[in-house]
């Protein structure tokens, strides 16, 4: 149990300081994320890169729990 919450925090931190990195480059968004506006209200829907971490995730504890 130590184990998998230990990787799980490298994982999360990764996975910060990636999405950081990203956030520099033009055109981050993948094909189905959309923003919403309404007024001066700015609300980001990310369907694709929710669906991508969903898949990674499943598969990284699949990995590791065989």
């Amino acid at each position: 149990m130590g184990r998998l919450l230990l990787l799980s925090g490298v994982v999360l931190i990764v996975a910060g300081l990636a999405w950081e990195a990203l956030d520099r480059f033009p055109g981050r968004r993948l094909p189905g994320d959309f923003v919403l506006r309404v007024g001066d209200v700015r609300i980001h829907v990310l369907w694709a890169a929710s669906l991508l971490l969903s898949v990674v995730l499943t598969l990284l504890l699949w990995i590791t729990r065989r």
